[in-house]
């Protein structure tokens, strides 16, 4: 007896630690987490270092790859067991293309959606945290408003710079519509050449970002959560029994 109940011990305890390896493959290879033993199922998606793209970025830089957020974000809006859905960003921007394919899909999901700028939120990373319900920004936090550009040979300039001003549009138009700033004032932060050295446009802290509209609060990663749960519940189930 004494034998079947530590084989049972030892099978929990194998069980458990498989568990966790799998959550911190399923971490490593996505970014991507669900806690179980909590107040509600919250899934937490992160964006962290550079949005790759159709080009594969060099090995030694930290990347999200758009190929794995694109249909896990399919698979969340599809999971009826998964109730919230937090975003916790940490980028330095990245493809363009790629970064707002991405925002436009969490902007268009009916699930309750909190974006958390913690670190950094730059570039791309404006449209990806102002994509969900609400989103919030630590006080530390910084985002930098800038227009697009492009780097190597130009083949057809007039064409290109029509190219990138359709872009820029893109860009200005999902902020505008998805935050309480207009699309004026921000394209005059983008175009502003007082604030860094070496390029045009403005970094905001996470109270400036509060205040211009871009961001809705300044908070925690208790607060984005507590504001999550409060969604949740205020909108009720995603799926009414028929």
């Amino acid at each position: 007896m004494k034998n079947n109940q530590n084989n049972t011990s030892e099978e929990k305890n194998e069980s458990s630690v498989q568990k966790q390896l799998d959550e911190a493959e399923i971490i490593e290879e996505t970014g991507s987490i669900r806690s179980q033993n909590a107040k509600h199922l919250i899934h937490c998606l992160t964006i962290i270092g550079q949005v790759e793209g159709h080009d594969i970025l060099p090995p030694q830089n930290k990347t999200t790859k758009y190929e794995h957020i694109m249909p896990a974000l399919v698979a969340i809006e599809q999971d009826r067991s998964i109730e919230g859905l937090l975003i916790l960003l940490n980028t330095v921007g990245g493809d363009v293309e790629a970064g707002l394919a991405i925002a436009e899909m969490i902007a268009g999901m009916s699930i309750p959606t909190v974006s958390l700028v913690v670190g950094g939120g730059h570039s791309i990373g404006v449209p990806l945290a102002v994509s969900a319900k609400l989103s919030m920004i630590v006080p530390s936090a910084s985002m930098t408003l800038h227009p697009v550009r492009t780097n190597g040979i130009v083949i057809g300039v007039p064409q290109t710079m029509t190219y990138l001003s359709q872009i820029q549009d893109r860009i200005t138009g999902f902020i505008s519509e998805n935050s309480h700033i207009s699309e004026d004032k921000l394209i005059s932060l983008m175009h502003n050449t007082k604030s860094m050295t070496t390029d045009i446009g403005t970094i905001v802290t996470g109270s400036e970002a509060v205040e211009l509209g871009i961001i809705d609060r300044v908070g925690s990663l208790h607060d984005a959560l507590e504001n999550l749960y409060s969604m949740i519940e205020n909108e009720g189930a995603r799926y009414p029994d028929n």
